[in-house]
């Protein structure tokens, strides 16, 4: 371990004016306080950071006595976000391993060692030894322009290389969702895992079905939604760990290779469109990666004479159901993907007569795209998207029109009280 305290000089304009004015103002009430984490490494990287955090030894209660616009949030691992203009600035108190809390402080830990409360506050060494990665337990003052680095983060950076904070197994053990952060950095910032931090993954990689699906589901976002879904998926079904997150039936399929082409093609499509600054829902991305087991499973239901709309439909339902066991989907983005599933056998029927009515539906591009993945990893013909392609050049007022309808169509409010037959 090493031990850095030194002279970094970043430009103001480096830092957000929230961030600058949250420091500030917490230094003039006494208390100690730095921007930490990902916005230093960013900068070291010469990269500009997308936000800023700072860490500091005032507790929750503190910092909300210094700030009007502050709110504390979270009941495992409590912050406090403070609002400086448009900006959120997540303000965090120095905390210690919990294995070493004094008494009326509120650690717990589960029998297999995971925390489920963390509100031990310490000092700042304290503070950066219980966090994630060396490269995220980064600090710097922007008052005395000094950059504090007690993990060797800095080398790190310097060597492009991911290592964990402490011995792998136990920092897995206390958070599972650990593995999930490694990889999804790794993939972000195309960084090397260091050999401990990689080793303990296979072993512990079950333990995040010890995690509620509603915060798996958000950490599936921060891992596909950030433009970097492609290796992140890479990294993800190398270690293994994409079955725990999403469940058998997202590597389930009738053609393992041509599965893997589409849900590759579907990733890395994401990516672009975030490049591209282009609007992106969950909802095409998990039909695409779920799309192999739903097609797998109407295609059985064909098989035993069920007609093909209502095959998709149940099949559908079906898939739907076993993935929320692992992610819980809101319901806006599970509907999205049972649509655009059975979207697919109408696609294909190219009725004449439907056609208005399915360049329509809000979910027909979505659709419509996914056709253009099958086709294009599936040896399909392209009869059907040809077809679509030219209904939508000779409509194209009508594409997605029943979403625009909904999105326009004024809301509602509440219903006059009935009044009383007696009254």
């Amino acid at each position: 371990m090493t031990e850095a305290l030194q002279k970094t000089r970043f430009a103001s304009e480096d830092f957000s004016p929230g961030a600058l004015q949250v420091v500030e103002r917490l230094q003039a009430h006494g208390h100690e306080a730095y921007v930490v984490g990902g916005a230093i490494r960013d900068l070291l990287l010469g990269n500009r950071p997308k936000d800023f955090d700072v860490a500091t030894d005032a507790t929750p209660e503190q910092i909300k006595q210094c700030f009007r616009n502050a709110r504390i949030i979270g009941k495992r691992f409590q912050i406090v976000h403070v609002r400086a203009g448009r900006e959120i600035i997540e303000v965090t108190t120095f905390r210690r391993g919990h294995e070493a809390n004094p008494a009326g402080q509120a650690a717990q830990a589960s029998q297999s060692g995971r925390l489920l409360r963390d509100n031990v506050y310490g000092t700042l060494k304290e503070d950066a030894q219980r966090r994630d990665l060396t490269i995220n337990a980064l600090y710097y003052d922007t008052s005395t322009h000094q950059l504090i680095d007690h993990l060797g983060g800095c080398a790190d950076v310097a060597d492009r290389s991911i290592r964990i904070i402490g011995d792998p197994a136990d920092r897995y053990r206390e958070d599972p969702v650990r593995m999930l952060r490694v990889l999804r950095f790794g993939a972000r910032l195309q960084f090397e895992l260091a050999s401990d931090t990689a080793a303990a993954i296979a072993e512990h990689g079950h333990l995040l079905r010890d995690i509620p699906p509603a915060r798996l589901f958000d950490e599936w976002l921060k891992l596909f939604m950030n433009g970097c879904s492609a290796p992140t998926f890479s990294l993800l079904h190398q270690f293994g760990l994409i079955t725990q997150l999403m469940g058998e039936e997202v590597t389930d399929a009738l053609d393992i290779q041509r599965a893997s082409s589409l849900r590759m093609l579907a990733l890395s499509n994401t990516d672009q469109r975030v490049a591209d600054e282009r609007p992106v829902t969950p909802a095409f991305l998990l039909a695409a990666l779920y799309w192999p087991a739903t097609e797998r499973s109407a295609r059985q239901l064909s098989d035993r004479g069920e007609s093909p709309i209502p095959a998709m439909h149940s099949a559908g339902q079906q898939i739907v159901a076993a993935a929320c066991q692992y992610l819980a989907i809101p319901k806006r983005f599970s509907l999205a993907m049972r649509d655009i599933w059975d979207l697919q056998p109408r696609l294909e029927r190219m009725q004449p007569k439907k056609v208005k009515d399915l360049l329509a539906h809000r979910w027909f591009r979505a659709a419509f795209d996914l056709r253009l993945l099958r086709e294009e990893t599936h040896d399909l013909d392209n009869q059907c998207s040809h077809f679509w392609a030219a209904a939508q050049k000779q409509h194209p007022e009508l594409v997605g029109s029943a979403r625009q309808r909904r999105d326009d169509a004024p809301r509602r409010g509440p219903r006059p009280r009935r009044r009383p037959r007696n009254a």
